[in-house]
Protein backbone atom coordinates (compact mmCIF):
# COMPACT_ATOMS: atom_id res chain seq x y z
CA UNK A 1 0.00 0.00 0.00
CA UNK A 2 1.22 3.39 -0.61
CA UNK A 3 1.19 6.42 1.43
CA UNK A 4 -2.40 8.39 1.28
CA UNK A 5 -1.75 11.22 -1.17
CA UNK A 6 -5.06 11.59 -1.50
CA UNK A 7 -6.62 14.52 0.04
CA UNK A 8 -9.99 12.80 0.65
CA UNK A 9 -8.68 10.13 2.52
CA UNK A 10 -6.07 12.43 4.49
CA UNK A 11 -9.23 14.88 5.23
CA UNK A 12 -11.35 11.60 6.63
CA UNK A 13 -9.01 10.55 8.88
CA UNK A 14 -8.54 13.59 10.55
CA UNK A 15 -12.42 13.68 10.63
CA UNK A 16 -12.36 10.55 12.42
CA UNK A 17 -9.32 11.96 14.88
CA UNK A 18 -11.59 15.56 15.58
CA UNK A 19 -14.22 13.60 16.46
CA UNK A 20 -12.44 11.07 18.70
CA UNK A 21 -11.19 14.11 20.50
CA UNK A 22 -13.72 16.22 21.07
CA UNK A 23 -16.33 13.37 22.27
CA UNK A 24 -13.89 11.50 24.51
CA UNK A 25 -13.56 8.53 22.58
CA UNK A 26 -10.06 7.58 23.95
CA UNK A 27 -9.70 4.31 22.42
CA UNK A 28 -10.56 5.73 19.04
CA UNK A 29 -7.97 7.95 19.74
CA UNK A 30 -5.64 5.30 20.48
CA UNK A 31 -6.46 3.81 17.43
CA UNK A 32 -5.37 6.36 14.95
CA UNK A 33 -1.96 5.91 16.07
CA UNK A 34 1.23 3.93 14.82
CA UNK A 35 3.21 2.40 17.52
CA UNK A 36 5.45 3.55 19.32
CA UNK A 37 4.32 6.76 18.67
CA UNK A 38 5.93 10.53 19.73
CA UNK A 39 4.37 13.67 20.82
CA UNK A 40 6.95 17.03 20.85
CA UNK A 41 6.90 20.16 21.76
CA UNK A 42 8.58 22.85 23.11
CA UNK A 43 9.65 21.87 26.51
CA UNK A 44 8.45 18.33 26.67
CA UNK A 45 8.20 14.88 24.54
CA UNK A 46 6.90 11.77 25.26
CA UNK A 47 6.18 8.04 23.45
CA UNK A 48 3.18 5.90 23.15
CA UNK A 49 4.56 1.89 23.19
CA UNK A 50 0.90 0.89 23.48
CA UNK A 51 -2.86 1.69 22.99
CA UNK A 52 -3.46 2.11 26.57
CA UNK A 53 -0.38 4.35 26.91
CA UNK A 54 -2.22 6.92 24.41
CA UNK A 55 -5.79 6.29 25.72
CA UNK A 56 -4.32 7.49 28.68
CA UNK A 57 -2.40 10.45 27.54
CA UNK A 58 -5.59 11.79 26.29
CA UNK A 59 -7.99 11.12 29.16
CA UNK A 60 -8.03 14.92 30.20
CA UNK A 61 -8.78 16.60 27.04
CA UNK A 62 -12.11 15.63 26.37
CA UNK A 63 -13.79 17.25 29.77
CA UNK A 64 -11.02 20.00 28.69
CA UNK A 65 -13.17 20.22 25.16
CA UNK A 66 -16.18 19.76 27.32
CA UNK A 67 -15.57 23.22 29.94
CA UNK A 68 -14.92 25.57 26.62
CA UNK A 69 -18.35 23.96 25.18
CA UNK A 70 -16.24 22.80 22.10
CA UNK A 71 -18.67 20.41 20.35
CA UNK A 72 -16.30 19.51 16.76
CA UNK A 73 -13.16 19.93 14.83
CA UNK A 74 -11.88 20.29 12.19
CA UNK A 75 -8.35 19.68 11.02
CA UNK A 76 -7.61 22.84 7.97
CA UNK A 77 -4.94 20.68 5.99
CA UNK A 78 -2.41 23.63 4.89
CA UNK A 79 0.53 21.13 3.34
CA UNK A 80 0.88 17.49 2.22
CA UNK A 81 4.31 16.43 1.81
CA UNK A 82 5.55 12.89 0.44
CA UNK A 83 8.49 11.63 2.76
CA UNK A 84 8.69 8.21 1.44
CA UNK A 85 6.37 5.15 -0.15
CA UNK A 86 4.97 4.97 3.07
CA UNK A 87 5.18 8.20 4.98
CA UNK A 88 3.76 11.55 4.73
CA UNK A 89 4.09 14.54 6.59
CA UNK A 90 0.85 16.85 7.32
CA UNK A 91 0.56 20.62 8.60
CA UNK A 92 -2.69 21.03 9.98
CA UNK A 93 -4.45 23.92 11.79
CA UNK A 94 -7.50 22.72 14.14
CA UNK A 95 -10.47 24.71 14.66
CA UNK A 96 -13.13 24.16 16.53
CA UNK A 97 -16.87 24.72 16.68
CA UNK A 98 -18.16 25.72 20.37
CA UNK A 99 -21.92 24.99 21.65
CA UNK A 100 -23.22 28.26 20.18
CA UNK A 101 -21.85 27.44 16.58
CA UNK A 102 -19.00 29.47 16.97
CA UNK A 103 -15.37 29.07 15.22
CA UNK A 104 -12.90 29.20 18.04
CA UNK A 105 -9.30 28.82 16.49
CA UNK A 106 -7.16 26.03 17.66
CA UNK A 107 -3.47 25.12 17.93
CA UNK A 108 -1.42 23.88 14.47
CA UNK A 109 0.79 20.74 14.29
CA UNK A 110 2.44 18.76 11.84
CA UNK A 111 1.76 14.78 11.86
CA UNK A 112 4.42 12.13 10.22
CA UNK A 113 2.11 9.47 9.19
CA UNK A 114 2.61 5.81 8.35
CA UNK A 115 0.06 4.52 5.64
CA UNK A 116 -0.81 0.55 7.09
CA UNK A 117 -3.56 -1.61 5.96
CA UNK A 118 -6.03 -0.09 7.72
CA UNK A 119 -5.06 3.87 6.65
CA UNK A 120 -3.54 6.14 7.95
CA UNK A 121 -1.72 6.30 11.49
CA UNK A 122 0.44 8.74 13.37
CA UNK A 123 3.95 7.88 13.76
CA UNK A 124 5.02 11.75 15.26
CA UNK A 125 3.07 14.79 16.27
CA UNK A 126 4.85 18.15 16.43
CA UNK A 127 3.27 20.92 17.86
CA UNK A 128 4.04 24.09 15.83
CA UNK A 129 4.09 28.01 18.08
Amino acid sequence: MTAPADLDALTDFFDRYGAALTTGDVAAVAGCYALPGLVVADTYSFSFVSPAAVALSFVGAAPDYQERELVAANALIEDVQRISALLIEVAVEWEFLDSQGRRVPGERYRYLLRSTDNGPAICTVIRIA
